[in-house]
């Protein structure tokens, strides 16, 4: 009978979590950094492949790195003759495995994001977590773990843009 209860309690609290989980996309809709970021994925039709049972790892950029972009970027990637660039591009900064920052292995190593010709260089150190793009730039993970029930979210800094296989 007490075994019983347990089991009971454990599946009642179970239920209860899962009800107020939300994906990745909820989250990021729910959060007014990321405004750009889910008009994006909105624009690509990527929403709904988001909201999926994953598991992914988004890594999300803020708005503030969608507005450091070269004047007009953001509203070329928008235009719906774009919509294979804008898609190329939020790919990049997903991978189909959910990881948690310390899942990433101390050092310099190459991953593949869901844009399958491309590579990312993710380096973990004492200092953070950092991703060097396909144009040399690097992005700084500023929020890690961000828990959601189809994957994870790392809040970046910086757009990663796909491009030359960055050095690792």
């Amino acid at each position: 009978m007490k075994k019983s209860l347990l089991a009971l309690a454990a599946s009642v609290c179970l239920v209860a979590s899962q009800a107020n989980a939300k994906t990745i996309v909820e989250i990021a809709a729910d959060d007014d950094r990321f405004s750009t970021l889910v008009a994006a994925v909105q624009a690509a039709g990527l929403a709904d492949a988001l909201q999926g049972p994953g598991p992914f790892t988004v890594f999300a950029p803020v708005n503030d790195a969608f507005a450091a972009l070269p004047e007009g970027t953001v509203e070329s990637l928008l235009k719906p003759e774009n919509k294979d660039q804008l898609t190329n591009v939020l790919l990049y900064h997903v991978d189909d495995r959910k990881l948690n920052s310390n899942q990433i292995p101390v050092g310099s190593n190459y991953f593949k994001p869901m844009l399958t010709s491309e590579r990312t260089c993710i380096t973990r150190s004492g200092k953070g977590v950092d991703i060097a793009d396909g144009t040399g730039a690097t992005a700084n993970v500023i929020i890690a773990d961000i828990q959601a029930e189809n994957g994870v979210i790392h809040v970046i800094d910086k757009v990663l843009l796909p491009g030359q296989r960055p050095a690792c």
